[in-house]
């Protein structure tokens, strides 16, 4: 059924595009509305939104703080290995540019009684969402049984650490929009500590952790929490196979087969919290931004697959990443220009194709410098393979945190 929603949406913008290309002879109007001539019109390429009120916040959310609890309630998450209580948060957040927010997030509590000294620890677990539909978020995957990225959470929850799960890329499904990735983060943490009801103290030791699309929400949490919340007890981040630089893809996923369906989303995503960009859309970027709106990251995938399109037939602009403004909207999602107060464990694949190790160098040398405590492990292998090799090492290092072992002093480079 995936396979034939994507053939349908990629035939239909094949045809656009040669509806519109010059010199050749119109054929008849598409039954897709609005397919030769789409509306330029921002909230019509956004998600479609979910058809329940729980997500809709009450008039006046926006005069709560960051990371208030607007609506609560306990869902079905199905059989867990470990019993747990599922409890889904609509919360208080902010976006990129500052303005008032609702995320949703999914907070994960054992049922069996915290024994190990101290609070109880939270891990929040980001998880590689890297799509474009309300449809993708952890939530509505959890709630469906279909959350096969949350693997590394039942490890967590054995040892009796509570989960929180953000939804991170925010109302708008901002896939690669780092500053609303980590005020999600941020926030869900908020909620969950700071919300007696839940049963988890303010002080809660707390780690961020993510890979891949997650990483860079768990890599921006980290990077915004001492302004943004510094009141959290975070104790450590991990960042895996992070995409620290959307300006170095352009040159390894950009119509790269698979990958240009994913660097197509992530365009369309970084495009919803900035909107400015969609000032750049010729036709056929309107068109695909439409067909793209509610698509999950397989879907993205096997789109590049059929379609390697790239970014640069989206708009009319010669070189449009040359742009000041495209320019300026890079930099301010580029990873490594504000210190982490916390230990960081980075890994990534020496043997990566699309996600460039330089970037993870580029990045462990600007947070060095910054006097971050860096351990940088170097993997033998490209992204999905590290995504397991690098995980055990990775849930050792959050168990440390946890146990009050001495924190890493300076940084250090080992291949794993």
């Amino acid at each position: 059924m995936r396979k034939v929603a994507v053939l349908g949406a990629v035939t239909c913008v094949g045809a656009a595009v040669v509806v519109g290309m010059p010199g050749t002879v119109a054929a008849e109007p598409d039954p897709v509305a609005g397919i030769v001539h789409p509306a330029r019109d921002p909230a019509a390429v956004m998600p479609t939104p979910l058809a329940d009120p729980f997500y809709t916040p009450a008039r006046g959310f926006e005069n709560l703080r960051p990371g208030a609890v607007v609506a609560a309630r306990v869902v079905d998450i199905g059989p867990e290995p470990t019993p747990v209580t599922a409890t889904e948060l609509l919360i208080r957040s902010t976006d990129a540019k500052g303005r008032p927010v609702p995320v949703v997030a999914t907070l994960l509590m054992p049922i069996g009684p915290w024994e190990g000294s101290g609070r109880r620890p939270l891990v929040a677990y980001n998880v590689p969402i890297d799509s474009l539909g309300n449809l993708c978020a952890p939530s509505q995957q959890l709630r469906l049984g279909l959350a096969a990225g949350l693997r590394s959470v039942q490890l967590s929850l054995s040892k009796n650490y509570a989960v929180i799960v953000p939804d991170h890329q925010g109302p708008r499904q901002a896939y690669a929009a780092g500053r609303m990735a980590g005020h999600a983060v941020l926030d869900s943490i908020r909620a969950a500590v700071q919300t007696p009801e839940l049963g988890l103290s303010p002080d809660a030791p707390t780690v961020v952790s993510g890979y891949s699309g997650g990483a860079i929400a768990s890599g921006w949490a980290a990077q915004l929490a001492p302004e943004y919340a510094g009141e959290l007890n975070l104790v450590g981040a991990v960042v895996g196979g992070v995409p620290a630089d959307f300006g170095l893809l352009i040159n390894t996923m950009n119509g790269a087969n698979a990958a240009s369906g994913v660097f197509l989303a992530a365009t369309l995503g970084l495009a919803r919290e900035y909107p400015e960009i969609m000032g750049l859309f010729n036709d056929n970027g309107w068109r695909l931004s439409q067909f793209a709106k509610d698509l999950c990251f397989l879907d993205a995938a096997l789109l590049g697959v059929l379609a390697p399109i790239t970014v640069e037939t989206l708009t009319d602009v010669a070189h449009p990443t040359e742009l000041p403004m495209v320019r300026e909207i890079l930099a301010e999602n580029r990873l490594g220009t504000a210190a982490p107060r916390v230990p960081v464990l980075l890994y990534h694949g020496i043997n990566e194709v699309w996600i460039p190790f330089a970037g993870a160098e580029h990045l462990y040398d600007d947070w060095c410098r910054l006097g971050v405590p860096v351990r940088f492990e170097a993997h033998l292998g490209e992204h999905l393979i590290v995504a397991d090799t690098g995980g055990s090492a990775a849930n050792s290092w959050i168990d440390q945190r946890f146990t009050g072992a001495p924190e890493p002093v300076g940084c250090s480079k080992v291949s794993g």
